[in-house]
């Protein structure tokens, strides 16, 4: 509506510049292309006069879109994308402040300054998204559809020139062979330079480039007079995302595609730490400290989160493009980036938004070296958190592990692909004794399932196959490795039930939950009750007053209770639902409502040194919608033995006065402490990301009144700022405060 009023204030105080737009006797060509390109969605080119060029996003709509995503042959459009989301177009920049009505048939139609006419640049080429539903026998010859180009590069690959280079991953340099149509073809190094390196070098998973290759040349081919030439000109400028948005020269049909007076091109690449096999080189090489990537379901995807002033927080969406992304990619230790998100697709963040309008060449170091808008209260909010995808190196990972038996092709029991003394290779089982969430999640991020939505102890019920023998056992992972294999493990098998039944089994999800508690929520409700021990019967019966209790002179006297309010909210990408079936859910008489989870929260205090002082537990009581975003329904509601769950955009809300929300203190001296908050503290349901599970407050306690200050999520923090915080409870620097 807001840029509809722009566009219409436009035509008001500018009539001169808005004309309609005669339609053409000839049909105006349209194509999709850029970056990440599929048939449905990209940059708008239009051609005109002779020359392919693009749309400035000024006052562009869902309503244009929806005009151009007709005039391609799909049935409506189901978004638009602003600021040269799939890379900047090239040449003419043909239309401007576009107004259609919905009715044209052609984009031409609609109202706009007139071709040519536009005060843009290519950082502002608008794109579509459209509903992947063509309209039925539709025929356009019109409609250039750019996946049908025969010089359209789909992939680009290393060829090592040794062979025993091949059996080393990641393969870091070889000739460079291009995908095109149904084969490989080298490209000519004639006029050869750096930048195109760095731009290879990004697509394949590496943040640098090596001015030159260690050992490669010309003479080492194994069959240049065979070699095919498919690109006989590069000339990118480095800040590409991909080879096909740079400058090339093809060859031409029937030609002898020959290299005259050159090579095949051949390129040397650096990978990051987290892929670098020289563990020396490893040390040296540093990523980035104030900038990370949360809640993704692979390695190198995720929100955006950068650290300023001891504190972690988002970036927004707005213009939000490839070329920023990829500077976080490439300073994380990853290549360029493959796609930037918008739209909190990699859930929302709970802390500040610290940048906007970030606006990156793409040569940069660091996204905070770019260009961007600090944030008001007014400009973002966590539904606009950005997020990338990054291009990875090549490990082949994938290969030496296997599910089978599985319903789907998400689940299944887990076979590794291991040698025996003589190094002859065979797939066995893992021992299903200690298994957890954490070694699942390894498991299917390395199956590139994603996350892990269970992991299964016992995987009798799947059907058996052919496999027996047991090859790995005591598998304990932290949950971060990129395979199995760099979990700690036992040197010899020791599996108690050795019989494939009990081996280790996975349900791996693209999307799981991701609970966080509102921590100033706790630090505003929080006050000391002195609670009768008469009002207490039903409390002790759910074990929720310290042990100290159980001695007391009931129902005389009373317990010092620690209470607070907390609010668990789920930004994760999937429902929290409690890992029990409804029919194992345990009654309780005394609160009358039924119990999904033996422990559903910890409450500690702890002294300077962790020692836990006091500490609670609460069953969920029962996990429900007690309120949500705007534009959010709720699912879960406890009565009448309703589902138990907390919807992505909702959260639960446990008030400081109901029972068991609360540390029974009676027995705490005065002093400084550090109150701690753990929500799903066993791991029980499946989480995104479980650094931010905890919740930590500093404390001080005087024996008759209690202060909470500084409270804030685990990860909220720089590792520097937390450490001070837990060497000094209740005296943290105010710089973080």
């Amino acid at each position: 509506m807001e840029q509809l009023t722009r566009g219409l204030l436009l035509v008001l105080l500018f009539p001169c510049c808005l004309t309609q737009t005669t339609p053409r006797t000839d049909r105006l060509k349209v194509r999709l292309t850029g970056f990440p390109r599929k048939h449905n969605e990209g940059r708008v080119e239009l051609f005109h006069k002779g020359e392919w060029g693009t749309i400035c996003d000024d006052d562009f709509s869902i309503v244009n879109a929806h005009v151009l995503c007709r005039q391609l042959g799909f049935v409506e459009a189901t978004g638009w994308t602003h600021s040269a989301k799939y890379g900047k177009g090239s040449g003419k920049i043909w239309l401007d402040n576009v107004l259609c009505s919905g009715s044209e048939k052609s984009i031409e139609q609609c109202k706009s300054r007139g071709w040519g006419n536009s005060d843009c640049t290519h950082d502002e080429d608008a794109g579509v998204v459209c509903k992947d539903e063509r309209i039925p026998g539709f025929v356009d010859s019109n409609v250039i559809d750019a996946h049908v180009d025969e010089n359209k590069i789909e992939e680009v690959r290393l060829q090592p020139v040794v062979v025993a280079a091949k059996k080393k991953l990641p393969i870091t340099e070889g000739v460079v062979e291009v995908k095109y149509k149904d084969g490989w073809a080298q490209v000519c190094d004639l006029g050869w330079t750096i930048k195109n390196t760095r731009v290879l070098c990004g697509m394949l998973g590496f943040p640098h480039e090596r001015k030159k290759p260690n050992s490669l040349n010309s003479s080492n081919l194994e069959h240049p007079s065979k070699s095919y030439f498919h690109v006989h000109s590069v000339a990118c400028t480095g800040t590409e995302v991909h080879l096909a948005a740079c400058p090339l020269e093809f060859s031409k049909p029937n030609s002898t595609s020959t290299c005259v007076g050159g090579s095949p091109a051949v390129i040397s690449c650096m990978p990051g730490p987290l892929f670098m096999q020289n563990s020396s080189l490893k040390k040296k090489l540093k990523i980035s400290t104030n900038v990370r990537l949360k809640g993704g379901a692979r390695l190198g995807e995720g929100r955006v989160e950068v650290l300023k002033d001891s504190e972690w927080g988002t970036v927004c969406d707005d213009r939000w493009n490839l070329p920023s992304a990829s500077v976080v990619c490439r300073e994380l230790g990853f290549g360029s980036a493959k796609e930037a998100f918008t739209g909190a697709r990699m859930g929302q963040g709970m802390g500040p938004i610290y940048m906007n309008e970030v606006k990156c060449v793409g040569h940069e170091k660091s996204i905070w070296s770019c260009p961007f808008r600090n944030i008001t209260s007014e400009d973002c909010q966590h539904m606009e958190d950005a997020a990338v995808r990054c291009n990875i190196p090549y490990m082949g990972l994938e290969n030496k592990i296997r599910i089978t038996g599985g319903r789907t092709q998400n689940e299944g029991r887990v076979e590794v692909l291991s040698a025996d003394p003589n190094g002859t290779l065979s797939w066995g089982l893992i021992c299903g004794e200690g298994w957890s969430t954490k070694e699942a999640m390894v498991a299917c991020r390395q199956l590139g399932l994603g996350y892990a939505n269970q992991g299964l102890q016992e995987t009798w019920y799947w059907d058996s196959s052919n496999v027996t023998d047991m090859v790995m056992s005591g598998v304990k992972c932290t949950g971060s490795e990129l395979s199995l294999s760099q979990c700690q493990h036992h040197k010899t098998i020791s599996c108690q039930k050795a019989a494939a039944k009990f081996s280790a089994g996975v349900i791996c999800s693209e999307t799981v939950s991701d609970l966080v508690l509102n921590a100033s929520l706790v630090q505003q409700t929080v006050y000391i009750e002195d609670r009768p021990l008469h009002m207490l019967y039903c409390a002790a019966e759910e074990d929720c007053l310290s042990k100290s209790a159980a001695k007391a002179n009931w129902p005389y006297g009373h317990r010092r209770l620690l209470r607070f309010s907390s609010q668990i909210h789920n930004i994760g990408r999937a429902d929290f639902k409690p890992k029990a079936g409804r029919h194992s859910w345990v009654w309780h008489a005394c609160h009358a409502h039924y119990h999904s989870m033996d422990i559903f929260t910890h409450y500690d205090l702890l002294n300077a040194n962790g020692t836990k002082v006091a500490e609670g537990h609460k069953a969920s009581f029962c996990l429900e919608d007690t309120d949500c975003h705007e534009g959010v329904s709720k699912r879960y509601e406890c009565a009448n033995f309703g589902d138990q769950g907390i919807t992505v955009g909702c959260w639960d809300l446990y008030r400081h006065d109901i029972d068991c929300q609360w540390i029974d203190i009676t027995d705490v001296k005065p002093g400084n402490y550090i109150m701690q908050v753990v929500i799903n503290p066993n791991q029980e349901v499946a989480e995104s990301d479980f650094t931010n599970n905890a919740m930590k407050c500093n404390c001080k306690y005087d024996g008759h009144r209690i202060w909470l200050h500084n409270c804030h999520i685990g990860d909220a923090f720089s590792e520097e700022a937390e450490r001070r915080f837990e060497k000094y409870p209740g005296q943290l620097n105010n710089k973080i405060s």
